[in-house]
């Protein structure tokens, strides 16, 4: 080999380190000049460059949250689905997704991580193939309203309080205790029942196993919704009835807190809903704000209702003006005693003035209402009378439930 072929051959090693940038300066230079006179060399090299482009650290390999929705709207253009998904369904599809992409990721000493899930009555703690028990049994509800099997076997008699923390496969059984709520009567009583028989029966499963029982349910959910799009059959949770559209929002807006609840107990990065998704969600809590409103006066004597009327007078009922920033934003006025437990748009009857305003971001709206966050301490824009939106903040937690 004579030195020009192995000056070319020594020069053509570096195409790799020139083309990622790798390349020591002074060979460089050598590598280029070289470029300048061998076309087989440069036409290399172009491609080489071009490839690593690929690999450039300035772009995020991750793919943007949007793009799953952008191919599912190129594909229904193209051929709509045959029964579409109703609009107050599509955010539990979305949150369900995300979830599962979660769990998918989790290794085994992953699931045996201990989430927190606080609520306005305590904090529960549990692994994630429990957390999903609970969304499962709760979906349940829904399940039936839907003609679907109950995923929560019958209970033997009464329901009587679980004897042990359940084991699962992957856990040591001399592990340490975990702390939990006991269950509890009340309004709350049947989900506590069902959540406790629910985790009990798939305690001998693979959490992998869980997960795959849980998203079943969730498909077959999303299917049969499709079939009853104006959503306006009950569904009973034992303390509420819902229109199973606001309890498909409900879902959602469960199994993003809870998501969120997993991922922060295995440090994973999760996204908050959709804008579009979001506001469905500060919607619904809005709607049911009236009823918690309600549960504050009978629970605290001090916000039984609104100051005497004047001598000769008719009292009427406080209202709040509710601003919800961000992109899930929107105004309400929040009536605060009395029997009216509408919340009406600006705009509309609105009787006197309200008596304060408030603004609250939208997702911190909805972790205020999910019980995960103080009150006392959460950022809010208010005017006007101060015990009012106090009542407001108070009230909003109290929707949170086990």
């Amino acid at each position: 080999m004579s030195s020009t072929e192995e000056q070319h051959d020594a020069l053509r090693s570096l195409l790799g380190a020139w083309a990622l940038g790798a390349c020591p300066a002074r060979e460089a230079g050598e590598l280029e000049q070289h470029l300048r006179d061998c076309r087989e060399c440069a036409e290399e090299a172009a491609r080489l460059r071009e490839a690593a482009g690929w690999l450039s650290l300035d772009e995020p390999l991750d793919q943007p949250g949007s793009l799953r929705q952008q191919v599912l709207d190129w594909c229904l253009a193209r051929r709509p689905a045959e029964l579409p998904v109703p609009a107050w369904g599509v955010p539990y599809t979305a949150e369900t997704a995300k979830l599962d992409a979660l769990l998918r990721d989790l290794g085994p000493e992953e699931w045996q991580e201990v989430a927190e899930l606080p609520w306005h009555g305590g904090t529960e703690w549990l692994r994630p193939a429990e957390v999903l028990g609970h969304l499962t049994a709760v979906d349940g509800f829904l399940a039936l309203a839907l003609g679907l099997p109950d995923p929560v076997p019958a209970a033997p008699g009464l329901p009587a309080a679980p004897g042990g923390r359940r084991v699962p496969p992957q856990e040591p059984a001399a592990g340490p205790t975990v702390p939990r709520v006991p269950p509890q009567g009340g309004p709350y009583g049947a989900i506590t029942a069902r959540t406790a028989r629910l985790i009990a029966d798939q305690g001998c499963l693979a959490p992998q196993s869980v997960r795959s029982r849980w998203r079943r349910q969730a498909h077959d959910l999303v299917r049969s919704a499709a079939l009853v799009p104006q959503g306006n059959t009950p569904v009973d949770y034992g303390f509420a009835v819902l229109p199973l559209r606001d309890a498909f929002v409900d879902r959602a807006f469960e199994c993003f807190v809870h998501g969120e609840d997993v991922a922060r107990a295995v440090a994973y990065p999760y996204d908050p809903p959709a804008p579009q998704h979001l506001r469905q969600m500060v919607e619904l809590v809005v709607r049911l704000l009236p009823r918690a409103l309600a549960r504050l006066r009978a629970a605290r004597p001090e916000h039984a209702g609104a100051p005497g009327a004047p001598e000769g007078g008719v009292r009427t009922a406080r209202r709040v003006r509710l601003m919800v920033d961000g992109p899930a934003g929107g105004e309400w006025l929040i009536t605060l005693d009395g029997d009216d437990d509408r919340t009406d748009r600006p705009g509309g009857p609105t009787g006197e003035e309200p008596v304060a305003s408030m603004v609250l971001d939208g997702l911190e709206l909805c972790q205020l209402a999910a019980g995960h966050r103080d009150p006392d301490r959460l950022p809010v824009g208010e005017h006007g009378d101060r015990a009012a939106v106090r009542e407001v903040l108070h009230a909003l937690p109290l929707l949170s439930r086990p």
